[in-house]
This record gives structure tokens, sequence and C-alpha cells, in this order.
């Protein structure tokens, strides 16, 4: 069977120096940053509307116990994606980092529940604003921040709005603001939820862990899910579990898809394209979609006094969203 001649084709080939070729990476750098953008929107929605679903399960159930079955059932949504993505088993510098993130995630959890027995809501609303310029300060040690005078006054300015919020949501009064050893315990746990992000960008930079997101989230959720599984068997009673209905079970089901899986995939992959400042100063959206569920089901409670933390949080965000920052390295 003859061969059809096929003349050969003269398309012009772009080379690495012609302009076209930057002009195209930087605009496939572009589109990797906004749906990082849009993702960790994605990823304040889900946030936000886990708050509901953990007030729906039963009282007495230890919390610790819960959340590494929610990372463990989370791990367990990413396994077919990890395996998939995985090259072989992680050596063991990319294991040792995979441990200090799961650290951070049990610091930070370890530290939430011990603390809500201790602290009051207003003082932990107030802490946890800290984080994304703890993210921004700690990313900057490592060097995965650059100096960025936009990003702290943007960040400066959602801190601004989360405190209206919290302020609002504790009826106007700070009254209840305090500082004793239950707060400084919780932000220490703020200083490790805002090194997850920049331990991961850093692992990145440097090579140690991999580009999939999918295999990153995988390891650290098990990592968190054995950290702090050990805790809760340590400082809570396993055999209350056994007390869990069957709404407990979809309850912590869900939580560990969509609360869980699905956040902690978007903040991984947010973070190969952002730097862990821009990426933890979408947790100052987190109480203004917890504000609209609340007008939702208590429609009383809108006022007036909620509208300046609103808008300065809706202002940060538009702000970072169109600042014209390189992708970070």
């Amino acid at each position: 069977m003859s061969r059809r001649y096929q003349e050969p084709s003269h398309a012009p080939t772009i080379s690495r120096d012609d302009p076209r070729a930057g002009a195209t990476t930087r605009g496939h750098e572009r589109k990797r940053v906004t749906q990082a953008h849009l993702g960790m929107l994605l990823w304040a929605l889900f946030v936000g509307l886990s708050f509901p679903a953990v007030g729906l399960l039963s009282d007495g159930l230890p919390p610790l116990l819960l959340t590494a079955m929610r990372f463990g059932i989370a791990a367990l949504v990413l396994a077919p994606l990890a395996w998939r993505q995985s090259d072989g088993r992680p050596g063991w510098r990319t294991l040792l980092l995979y441990a200090a993130m799961g650290l951070c995630l049990a610091g930070f959890f370890g530290t939430m529940f011990w603390a809500a027995h201790r602290v009051s809501a207003l003082s932990m609303a107030t802490l946890f604003v800290s984080v994304p310029l703890l993210a921004y300060c700690l990313g900057r040690g490592l060097g995965v921040e650059q100096r960025a005078g936009r990003l702290l006054a943007i960040l400066a300015l959602g801190a601004s709005g989360a405190l209206g919020l919290a302020w609002a949501e504790n009826g106007g009064d700070f009254s209840g603001m305090q500082l004793g050893f239950g707060e400084l315990g919780f932000f220490f746990g703020c200083v490790a939820s805002a090194l997850y992000p920049v331990l991961s960008k850093w692992g990145l930079a440097n090579g140690s862990l991999p580009t999939q997101a999918g295999l990153r989230t995988f390891w650290s959720l098990v990592a968190g899910a054995v950290l702090i599984g050990l805790m809760g068997a340590i400082w809570e009673r396993p055999a209350a579990l056994l007390h869990m209905n069957l709404l407990d079970l979809l309850l912590v089901t869900y939580l560990g898809v969509f609360s869980s899986a699905m956040t902690f995939f978007l903040q991984q992959r947010a973070t190969t394209a952002l730097t862990p400042g821009a990426v933890t100063a979408y947790s100052y959206l987190v109480p203004f979609v917890s504000m609209l569920l609340l007008f939702f089901d208590q429609p009383a409670r809108m006022g007036w006094h909620w509208l300046p933390g609103s808008l300065l949080v809706i202002l940060a965000i538009g702000l970072l969203l169109r600042r014209d920052g390189q992708p970070s390295r």
C-alpha cells in the first residue's frame, strides 16, 4: 500500500527568545493565578458552610477524634488521585516535611479545642485574624514571600474588616476580649496554622514536595489524621464515639469530603501559584460567609453594625484579586 506524499510543514516555530513565547508564558501564569484565586473563593464558601454542619453534631462527642475521622475520610477520598499522581514512595526528606505539616494541623486543632473551654469566642476570632499576617512574616523568614507593601496593606485592611465582623457578632462590644494563658496557647495554634502553607510553599521551592496538589494534600492529611488521632486517644475518651448516630456519621462524612478534602486540596493548589500571605488572606471571607448564613437563619439579627466590617473584607478581597503582582516563584 503506497503512502501518500505529504509536503513538509512550513508552520513557523516559536523559539524561547521570541517575544511571543514570553507572552504565552505570562498568559499561562496569569491563568494559573486567576484559577488559584477562584479556588480560594470556593474554599471560603466551603469553610463557612461547615460551621452549621458542626453545630448539628451530637453533644459530648470527642472533637479531636472527630477531626481525625474527618481527615481520614478526606485522605480516603483523595487516595485515588494521589495514587495516579504518585511516582513511588516519598523520600525521607519529603516524609519529614509531611510530618511537620501534619504537626501544624495537629497543633492548630489541638490548641483550638483546648482553648475553646478557656477562651471567649471573641478572643479566638480576634487572634485568628493574625494568621495571614503571620503567614506573610513566616514566609519572609523562609524566603517564599517577597517584600510587598501593597499585600501588607491589603492584609491589614482585611484584618480590620474581620475584627469588625467579630465586633458585630459580639453585639458591638469588645469587653469580652482578654489576654491570658489560654489566649497565648491559641495564638501558638494560629502560628501553626500560618506555618502550614508556608512549609508547603517552601517545600515546593526547594523541590522537597511534589508539584501535584492532590499528592501533597493526601500525605499532609494522613500525617494530620495520625497525630490528631493520637492526641485524641490520650486526652479524650475514644469510647464516646460509640454514641454517634446515623446523622453524626453523615455529617462527619460531609465534613471530611467538603470541609477537609476539598478545602485542603484547593489551598494546596493555590499555594503553587500564590504566596502564603495571599492564600491565607481568604480566611477573612469566612466570617463574612458565616454572617450571610446567620442572616438567612435569623433575619432579625440584621443591622447596620455589620456593614463596616463587611465592606472592609469585600474591599480587601477585591484589591487582592486586582493586585498586579507577579506569580510567586
